[in-house]
């Protein structure tokens, strides 16, 4: 029998919902498990993905920076979905090496930027209370501005809040997600929960066709 993809049903139809999985399979070409999750509620979806755009609609962090911090921060945090999915990110921007190698904990391929963020990722998800004046110092070293330190703080915060969803429901990584990722990245993420192992079924009452 293959795994749930997560240990909620489906949520009942609505047009909020049809919305959201209509919004994936445009994307993405298939809706997924963690949309399935988040659409008990499509209408704190919706808010938290554009409270996420607003953070960084006038943010300095590069595309390459934010896929840094995030691809660290899901590791970390022993999220494999989001590993996946931002570790495939960041060998766009980058190569897969470079992004195997994030998600691993080694940063040597990065910027002294990307250094210090992926370094405060590691240390705001293990332990916030322990983060010192001399952290943010290395990343004003860098030549990120305050306002750059507290729009990463932030997303980290938001990374961690949404894979804590995530985790506890029981969404598993779409075996969509697993094939069309660089095999290095693959191959780092050794944590988190599997991919489930086939596509799931098409959502119940969703009214997708």
């Amino acid at each position: 029998m293959n795994p749930p993809a997560a240990f909620l049903a489906d949520p009942p139809r609505s047009p909020a919902v049809t919305a959201a999985y209509e919004d994936d399979l445009t994307s993405d070409g298939y809706v997924n498990n963690l949309t399935r999750v988040w659409c008990w509620r499509p209408d704190v979806l919706a808010s938290f993905q554009a409270l996420r755009a607003d953070l960084l609609a006038e943010s300095g962090l590069s595309p390459r920076e934010v896929a840094v911090l995030v691809a660290a921060t899901a590791a970390t945090r022993g999220d494999a979905y989001c590993a996946l999915a931002w570790g495939a990110r960041l060998a766009d921007l980058s190569d897969e090496a470079t992004a195997a190698h994030v998600l691993r904990g080694a940063d040597g391929d990065l910027s002294e930027r990307e250094n210090a963020l992926a370094a405060w990722s590691r240390q705001v998800v293990r332990d916030p209370n322990a983060a010192t004046e001399a952290d943010v110092e290395r990343l004003r070293a860098a030549g990120l501005s305050e306002q750059e330190i507290f729009e990463a703080t932030t997303l980290i915060a938001f990374r961690l809040a949404f894979s804590t969803v995530n985790d506890a429901l029981g969404a598993r990584p779409d075996p969509q997600l697993a094939e069309k990722t660089p095999r290095l990245v693959r191959e780092a993420v050794t944590f988190g929960r599997q991919v489930q192992a086939q596509p799931a079924a098409a959502p119940t009452d969703s009214g997708v066709g």
